[in-house]
């Protein structure tokens, strides 16, 4: 429940850390804002408080073309705390009922349609397509304000298969036409460039370096305010450059993709990336009370992998080795099996190898033992033909070759999973002293980020390598720095 006086709190003094955490509707005017919207404040008696853009949507209420609600970064207390509808959110959020019947995701989610319209119910107060739809509208939204993109593309890019059903959707559920929007509009670029936000603190500089010491060339690039990358939806090809300003609070990202129907759900894994719903503030007040005396970077982020195809193929190649070598081993496997994607300066990009290029390969361009070679194919033969399955992390133990501690590092980057412990990890290990002897479980549900903190007071979470004990847990327990 959202507490009247902390929200007016927030709201009066426009701080921008409860950006996206709640919602401001004003019952004169029939408009909901962000806490940071520039607009004179309202009477508090005219004020109405939501904890999310969809429950202020269903009250009647329309967003706001200054602040643009739509630009928000989401507030995971909004998501709930069941996993069947977390689960079913992320799905809906990357197209799951754009390009699926209800029925579909149901059978993913392994649950009835009955269940699921309830959960949606209890939560929002409304229906699973309807919530789908006013999350479309507003993705469409948000490209109208900073695009010259035509509508009719948007609409497309937006999930919607024609214009007509665009426009009666979005006038239906933002009160405006899309015309109207664009006209009020005065922050269009001719390229296709979002603006990305997020709650302060954020560590850009910690961020950074972890990307740095890790990317691999012609996949990704990395410099003093910039991340970029290579990247795939389904068929989709294309590439982003995110450029960090902290004197805004987000991030400025110029993207291409081949096919803009998959733009919402590619737009979503990049903000999964770059971890920018992350309330930290929260996470490391947490922190500090479960576990006292426990020195803690202000504002860190989980460093993301594209998928958790490529997380667990990386922490496969950094078994028993260390970033460095692991780092070339993944360039080498990029550059021989990896589609070429574009030049840039000079210099070919690409895209990482599918799980079908890497079943297929021999792997023998690869240094390294041939029993890890086996384990790639092992893993790529899996990811090709148990489809969705294969993105349960859970599932991969029963692989030779894969412990759990593969799987828990893949579901912590390529997933974003924010309560990952990896308790065998040898850098963990080492900064274990800075807990006072406190239970490191008291930091759920944000142990990844308690594991996070913890990497970075060791002094070997750049430099070395997590080596097994025995030939028995090498494959349950690789490099923690992959």
């Amino acid at each position: 429940m959202l507490d009247p006086a902390l929200c007016r709190q927030a709201r009066l003094s426009r701080d921008a850390r409860f950006d996206g955490r709640f919602f401001i509707a004003v019952k004169t005017t029939g408009i909901y804002c962000r806490p940071i919207c520039p607009a004179t404040p309202p009477k508090e008696s005219n004020v109405v408080y939501f904890d999310s853009a969809v429950a202020a949507a269903q009250a009647g209420f329309r967003p706001c073309l200054r602040c643009r609600p739509d630009s928000a970064p989401d507030s995971p207390a909004w998501r709930g705390t069941q996993t069947t509808l977390e689960r079913a959110l992320r799905l809906i959020d990357e197209g799951a009922l754009q390009e699926g019947s209800l029925s579909c995701l149901c059978e993913r989610l392994g649950i009835g349609e009955r269940y699921l319209r309830r959960l949606f119910q209890q939560r929002f107060g409304v229906a699973p397509k309807a919530y789908a739809l006013y999350r479309q509208c507003l993705f469409a939204k948000q490209l109208l304000h900073q695009t010259t993109l035509p509508v009719t593309d948007i609409a497309y890019a937006s999930g919607f298969r024609s214009l007509r059903r665009f426009n009666d959707a979005f006038k239906a559920q933002i009160g405006l036409t899309p015309r109207e929007v664009r006209r009020e509009s005065t922050e269009r670029s001719p390229e296709l460039i979002l603006r990305l936000a997020y709650r302060p603190p954020y560590a850009w500089e910690s961020l950074r370096d972890f990307f740095i010491s890790r990317h691999i060339e012609g996949l990704e690039w990395v410099d003093e305010r910039h991340y970029g990358r290579c990247i795939a939806w389904g068929e989709a090809r294309g590439h982003f450059t995110a450029e960090h300003r902290p004197d805004r609070h987000d991030f400025l990202v110029r993207l291409e993709l081949d096919d803009l129907r998959m733009l919402s759900p590619v737009v979503r894994r990049i903000r999964r990336l770059l971890d920018l719903d992350a309330d930290t503030s929260v996470i490391e007040t947490h922190l500090t009370q479960a576990l006292p005396g426990l020195p803690l970077i202000e504002g860190l982020r989980l460093p993301g992998v594209w998928s958790l195809f490529e997380a667990g193929i990386r922490a496969i190649l950094g078994q028993q080795v260390t970033v460095a070598a692991a780092r070339r081993l993944v360039t080498t496997l990029v550059a021989t099996l990896g589609e070429p994607a574009c030049e840039s300066e000079g210099q070919v990009r690409y895209h990482f190898p599918t799980p079908s290029q890497i079943a297929g390969s021999d792997l023998t361009f690869l240094k390294m033992p041939e029993s890890r070679r086996e384990t790639l194919r092992r893993f790529a033969s899996f990811y090709r033909q148990q489809a969705d399955s294969a993105d349960e992390p859970s599932t991969w133990t029963a692989l030779k070759g894969i412990g759990q501690w593969t799987a828990d590092y893949a579901t912590m980057r390529g997933a974003g999973d924010p309560d990952i412990w990896l308790a065998g990890d040898l850098g963990v290990k080492k900064a274990l002293p800075s807990l006072n002897s406190h239970d490191p479980a008291g930091a759920a549900p944000w142990r990844s980020y308690l594991t996070l903190q913890l990497w970075s007071q060791s002094s070997l979470s750049l430099q070395t390598s997590s080596r097994p004990t025995s030939s028995r847990q090498a494959s349950s327990r690789p490099t923690r720095s992959r």
